[in-house]
């Protein structure tokens, strides 16, 4: 239906198709305003709310982030600098960070440059990601403890985290807690996660608690014990992405956004010295520790990281060859954040443009095409697919038809990184 028309109608509905402007708005008289205006206003009204809605439906398909957190000064806000290439504020005091930043990066995809080559687009898109700089905390945090507030609000706004951990020594930057002990580090912000997610669950408790008790309401009774079994385990130092859970009990704890319900990724800052150095007791204890929760550890030096953020793509590659590294610690991040949210890419391929589409693992054709517009998953009929390894070990699209590896897919294809995909949809 023409967006023009809604609006009309939905202003006539308002009106109650009537011209009496003045019971909602009561100081029509007072103003002079002709009905003609008035419609005209309300119509614009209209237009806009229907925009708001129709971008944050497109926009909300694949907007997931990880935020970026930990202690202050342990380099924090100079990894987001280098991911983002911005020029946040970094400074050698806490609290440094009081606003989250956000950033957006490209996921870094080799895929992409064979595409550029061999179609020679218009426009390369890469498919991108998003990063949030969240103020550090102290212990406490859960309690309103320096920005503890401010913090446990933003981090629940994120999809994964990722833990920045000090595991160099370096006198010239003050540590918050004295010295430097990664372990310790990790644990005050866990904890204090732990107890932001116990206090939730202790708020809801106090309110259905009574009445799974006195009532014989099963959906409360089943919501009391699931919550009882978290906080038990939590008060084992036990965070909820290491408990199990069925699909009916994830439905249920889904909409408390429990803080260590969360994916992390511990990122291990080094000094330069230790880059190739493979003995770092600091970064040791820190894989020892994620192992335990089956979380995964990235090594990096914010400070070279940051200057690589500089250079550009060719001057970076001659650097990191010089260090004697194959990729860069924060390009290794993102390929690690993007796989821990169950994330994957396909490409939409032309002349006229090469892009990347980001996807959650397990979607379907229909969804995967929705991404691009709700009417192409609205319409669909099938999908052309051909995957990249197929494109590559055949060196184009007429050559793969001739090896028959380009399939027809319908409704049920689930689709898999590396999909190449021309939608065909009716609406």
């Amino acid at each position: 239906m023409d967006i023009c028309l809604l609006s009309t109608k939905m202003a006539l509905l308002l009106l109650n198709k009537k011209n009496d402007f003045s019971k909602i708005l009561p100081n029509y008289a007072k103003y002079k305003m002709s009905s003609k205006l008035i419609f005209f206003v309300l119509e614009a009204l209209f237009l806009n709310i229907l925009f708001v809605i129709i971008c944050e439906e497109m926009s909300d398909s694949m907007s997931l982030r990880a935020g970026i957190v930990g202690l202050p000064n342990v380099g924090k806000s100079t990894l987001f600098n280098a991911i983002t290439k911005q020029n946040i504020l970094a400074a050698n005091y806490p609290f440094a960070t009081i606003e989250p930043n956000v950033g957006v990066v490209v996921v870094p995809d080799e895929r992409l440059n064979y595409l550029n080559e061999l179609y020679k687009p218009e426009r390369l898109i890469p498919t991108t990601f998003e990063f949030t700089d969240i103020a550090g905390l102290v212990k406490g945090a859960s309690n309103g403890e320096g920005l503890g507030n401010k913090f446990l609000s933003h981090i629940r706004e994120v999809d994964a985290i990722v833990e920045v951990v000090r595991c160099f020594e370096d006198s010239n930057i003050i540590h918050v807690e004295g010295a430097v002990d990664p372990i310790r580090d990790i644990e005050i912000i866990n904890v204090e996660l732990m107890l932001a997610d116990i206090e939730v669950i202790d708020n809801r408790l106090g309110r259905i608690g009574k009445k799974a008790a006195l009532s014989r309401d099963k959906e409360a009774a089943k919501e009391a014990e699931l919550l009882t079994r978290i906080k038990e385990s939590l008060l084992q130092n036990i965070p909820v992405r290491r408990m199990e859970f069925d699909e009916e009990e994830q439905k249920i704890i889904k909409p408390f956004n429990l803080l260590t319900s969360k994916p992390m990724i511990y990122m291990a800052n080094i000094n330069e010295e230790d880059l190739l150095n493979e003995e770092n007791t600091y970064v040791e204890a820190v894989r020892g520790y994620a192992e335990a929760e089956n979380s995964e550890v990235i090594t990096v030096c914010a400070k070279i990281e940051s200057e690589l953020g500089e250079l550009e793509e060719e001057e970076r590659k001659d650097f990191l060859k010089d260090l004697g590294i194959e990729e860069s610690g924060l390009d290794q991040l993102i390929r690690a954040t993007y796989s821990l949210l169950g994330l994957a890419t396909y490409f939409t391929v032309g002349s006229d443009e090469v892009k990347a589409w980001t996807f959650k693992k397990g979607m379907k054709a229909p969804q995967c095409a929705g991404i691009i517009h709700t009417d192409f998953e609205r319409g669909f009929i099938r999908a052309e697919v051909m995957s990249y390894e197929d494109l590559k070990a055949n060196g184009s699209e007429l050559k793969v038809k001739e090896a028959g590896k380009m399939r027809l897919e319908g409704k049920e294809y689930v689709m898999q990184d590396g999909d190449i995909c021309h939608f065909r949809f009716n609406v």
